[in-house]
């Protein structure tokens, strides 16, 4: 039941972001496209907010 797990909806959610395009080294001459470079770092920031979130609603 791998479904239920929010670590793999995270993990899961992660890949989608990095299956829109993936860094590849040597391209500097590209504009900056943030869900291609900044992929995880966006997850993990709403992943971080959606916990922070939780855990005020919990101590309410």
């Amino acid at each position: 039941m791998s479904s239920r797990n929010p670590l793999h909806w995270f993990a899961r959610w992660a890949d989608w972001f990095e299956g829109r395009g993936v860094y590849v080294p040597g391209e500097e001459s590209r504009a900056v496209d943030p869900i291609r470079d900044f992929g995880w770092l966006m997850a993990a920031w709403f992943f971080g907010v959606a916990i922070f979130i939780l855990l005020f609603a919990l101590a309410v």
